[in-house]
């Protein structure tokens, strides 16, 4: 039986993986299994249940609590060792559901500039030097980054996977074929193009594949990668 408290812990956990907007009842239904009958043995409207579950009346997404949003964010810099990219923020989240969208940072407190100032206020609060420093640079860069501007939504770029003998180059680029064409030029056995990845980010996701494979470089671009390490890579087909 489903009691009025497993409908509202679902309602604040269903919010949280939306980016922190409640779902519609319809969409909550459909994916909590929860019934429109069971919720209205409980509230007259679903709207009531989401008000207890701890939104506003005529609000469309929880407030995240301050402290939340910053100190999660700390973290993943932490994690990272440098200001995270949207993307690696999106693949924060496909990893960790929980881990608040990156649409909820910005639009709480700007671009990526506002952001880093705000998370330095933060770190010097609690006396965390090292995210100080990593913010500072930002801070003090005279132009948001293009990777902020997502008026698009379309995905500029691509990761490769290229094989060339027994090893894998993983690489970024705007032009997978050219670049290939390049790469063919500087090496004497054939090149060939295993996968890529498109996203917005090029940057972000090279980083994340070298960082993942970093025991397996061979040198600069180039890995020695077995058939688990292909599977994994080709199943990212576009992050955007």
């Amino acid at each position: 039986m489903v009691t009025k408290q497993d409908i509202i812990n679902e309602i604040q956990k269903t919010a949280k993986q939306n980016g922190g907007v409640p779902l519609g009842i319809d969409r909550f239904a459909k994916e909590t299994g929860i019934s429109t009958w069971e919720i209205g043995k409980h509230w007259a409207r679903f709207g009531d249940a989401q008000q207890e579950a701890g939104f506003s009346p005529n609000q469309k997404k929880i407030a995240h609590d301050e402290e939340l949003l910053l100190s999660s964010f700390v973290d993943l810099i932490r994690e990272l060792g440098q200001f995270p990219t949207r993307g690696e923020m999106r693949l924060k989240r496909s990893k960790q559901p929980d881990f608040i969208s990156d649409s909820v940072y910005y639009r709480r407190f700007g671009g990526k500039k506002s952001l880093a100032v705000k998370i330095s206020e933060y770190a010097k609060k609690k006396g965390y030097d090292d995210v100080v420093n990593i913010c500072q640079p930002i801070i003090e860069s005279p132009e948001e980054e293009q990777e902020e501007d997502e008026s698009s939504g379309m995905a500029v770029g691509a990761v490769y996977l290229f094989k060339h003998g027994k090893y894998y180059k993983i690489g970024k680029t705007n032009d997978t074929v050219r670049r290939g064409n390049e790469l063919k030029i500087q090496l004497p056995e054939n090149l060939n193009l295993i996968h890529e990845i498109k996203t917005d980010d090029p940057s972000g996701i090279e980083a994340y594949w070298h960082r993942r494979f970093e025991a397996k470089r061979m040198n600069g671009e180039w890995f020695d990668l077995n058939s688990s390490d292909i599977k994994a890579f080709k199943r990212w087909r576009k992050i955007v």
